[in-house]
């Protein structure tokens, strides 16, 4: 299974809110995750990211890639 770090969109119409999920790369967008390690909102000044270092990095380190957009907002 090739596992993938990326945004799951939550909230609603105009109003986003991301969360950081670990899921198959071979699911939709909104579908089930395997876990969730963080959430990230832009619609608020300044933008609130929080996601667990930790977590990210285990599953980096099993080899999940992560996505442009995750590794953008997390620095990585």
């Amino acid at each position: 299974m090739a596992t993938v770090v990326r945004l799951t969109r939550m909230g609603r119409k105009k109003k986003p809110f991301y969360r950081i999920v670990v899921t198959d790369s071979r699911k939709r967008r909104d579908s089930g995750w395997i876990e969730s390690i963080g959430y990230y909102n832009p619609m608020t000044e300044p933008e609130v990211i929080k996601f667990d270092e930790e977590r990210l990095a285990y599953w980096t380190s099993v080899g999940a890639k992560m996505s442009d957009r995750v590794k953008r907002i997390t620095g990585k």
